[in-house]
């Protein structure tokens, strides 16, 4: 990498494509009414894949989750007589949330036409229409071709985690556009998989999918921590190998990522085809096509492995990292003992040790 300027022609850290006006506001919002079982478990899903700061048990509740990121403050709860609440105070992590919730909401109910920007508040005179200002666009164009990158499993206790990448032209654009590929976290598991087998087709091969199985992903873990490195490192490597594969098939000048940590992270770990690169790196990089179509490999993939899972251990394996994760934790481990834990989780969860304490509490019951 010697020589190599990092910086060359980069936008910082995506500062120049996207820059938030949403002011710490509280949230006023009257309760949604979700009483459709299936759209329940939609919601519930996509808030675990937000990762929440804690959860409780609730009377009456459903859940209970609760969101913190630096001022933002949210409790959500979703009540059995079918009322989902928000309370709290929120900015950017509020849209994101409600981007989730207000999406899935419409595709079950058409006719609701519900929209974000009516619970938000945005700085004075701005909306999200007025964000797109005069051209239209809600983001500086990036030279194509381009290859996009985005992950799945991350966030996840049980299965791989995968990292996808996608190389759009002119052509393969125009297609991803036209069969409405989104953001993975806005779509069902269903309508998901259904659009990975279409972005496949339309992309003539122009993907990868950089698969970490839990066993391989607890040694780079391992590896990184005795480094002094953290989970952003060992998510540059996932992004960097994805791009440096691409590379291989489809040159190309520029690569878009969401924003996990500095854009050094992946180009440190970038090799020969990627010294030229010029990476991208912006929060909410899936509004890019080829970072939504990525992001919808990736979750394919990660979702066609806990199935596979699943029906191994004979045990459903829930997503996300909540207390769900336990009982199947516990009697997988009854069944084949604790060391196959490594095989079918990411270690380094919290979630571990509330297991381990739950073993031992058994042991000592029983004793």
């Amino acid at each position: 990498m010697a020589g190599f300027n990092p910086c060359r022609n980069v936008f910082r850290n995506g500062e120049d494509l996207d820059r938030s006006r949403i002011p710490i506001q509280k949230i006023k919002l009257k309760p949604f009414l979700v009483r459709d079982p299936e759209l329940r478990r939609q919601i519930r899903e996509k808030l675990n894949e937000l990762k929440p700061t804690g959860t409780r048990e609730e009377q009456y509740c459903d859940y209970s989750y609760r969101f913190e990121e630096g001022e933002e403050r949210i409790a959500i709860k979703q009540y059995t007589n079918g009322k989902l609440q928000f309370q709290g105070v929120g900015g950017d992590l509020y849209k994101n949330i409600l981007d989730v919730v207000i999406t899935l909401y419409n595709l079950k109910y058409p006719n609701a036409k519900l929209s974000v920007d009516d619970y938000i508040k945005y700085e004075p005179g701005e909306t999200e229409a007025s964000k797109k200002g005069s051209s239209g666009k809600t983001e500086r164009e990036v030279p194509l071709p381009h290859i996009g990158t985005d992950e799945s499993g991350k966030g996840d206790y049980f299965g791989p985690m995968v990292i996808a990448g996608v190389f759009v032209n002119e052509s393969i654009k125009a297609k991803l556009e036209a069969s409405g590929i989104k953001d993975s976290k806005l779509l069902s598991d269903k309508r998901c998989r259904e659009l990975a087998a279409e972005i496949r087709i339309v992309s003539s091969g122009k993907f990868i999918e950089v698969e970490m199985p839990p066993e391989r992903y607890n040694e780079l873990y391992d590896k990184f921590k005795k480094e002094r490195k953290n989970l952003n490192h060992l998510l540059a490597w996932g992004h960097a190998r994805a791009i440096e594969s691409l590379l291989e098939k489809s040159p190309c000048s520029y690569a878009v990522a969401d924003q996990f940590g500095n854009e050094r992270f992946i180009l440190s770990k970038l090799m020969e085809k990627g010294k030229k690169l010029q990476l991208i790196q912006t929060p909410r990089a899936e509004r890019y096509i080829a970072v939504a179509a990525a992001s919808i490999l990736a979750r394919d993939r990660f979702l066609a492995r806990m199935e596979k899972l699943s029906q191994e251990y004979g045990v459903l394996l829930p997503k996300g990292a909540s207390d769900r994760v336990i009982q199947p934790a516990l009697d997988i481990i009854k069944k084949r003992g604790i060391d196959e834990l490594k095989k079918i989780a990411k270690l380094h969860h919290k979630t571990t040790q509330k297991i381990l304490e739950r073993i031992q509490t058994q042991h000592n019951t029983s004793v």
